[in-house]
């Protein structure tokens, strides 16, 4: 019997159900494995998310993420258990196999790795809008997409949209 064919998630939330029914919808019908990966610390600067936050009008996560900045590794790594166990959750709730990490360093370095190692037939990323990376593609699916030569997608969680 032939393994299933994988697809590694790379999220820097913790999915809800309907992000994971819109990545299944990907491959309705579909065998396959999911791999899920959830930074520790996904390194995001500061004043990147200051202007993020700003364009989008959003000062609830304006406040929020300037209170992040403050969070003792212990916190960092609880935080980061709860977005690997809600997503886990969220997608066998739609009764697939899925399996995840956290990732303790560079998010796209521990993406690179996960594709390679699982031999994975595509990558999803999900991430809220980032005004200015995606702006100047230097979000997670652009650098990936540059360097891994296998197909990524750029979901915004929460939401029906694609990113680029």
């Amino acid at each position: 019997m032939d393994t299933p064919d994988t697809i590694v998630i790379l999220t820097e939330q913790g999915l809800s159900t309907s992000d994971a029914a819109r990545i299944l919808a990907l491959h309705e019908g579909e065998t396959l494995r999911y791999r899920l990966l959830v930074p520790h610390d996904p390194h995001r600067s500061l004043l990147v998310d200051v202007l993020d936050d700003l364009s989008l009008l959003d000062m609830r996560k304006l406040l929020t993420d300037l209170r992040r900045r403050d969070r003792s590794p212990q916190k960092q790594q609880a935080d980061a258990t709860e977005r690997l166990r809600k997503s886990l959750e969220s997608m066998r709730s739609h009764g697939v196999e899925a399996e995840g990490e956290i990732t303790a360093d560079d998010p796209l370095a521990a993406l690179g790795e996960a594709a390679g190692l699982h031999r994975a037939r595509e990558v999803v990323i999900v991430t809220r809008p980032h005004a200015v990376e995606d702006t100047f593609h230097t979000d997670w699916a652009s650098v990936a997409r540059s360097t891994l030569g296998i197909p990524v997608l750029h979901l915004y969680a929460e939401t029906g949209y694609v990113g680029r």
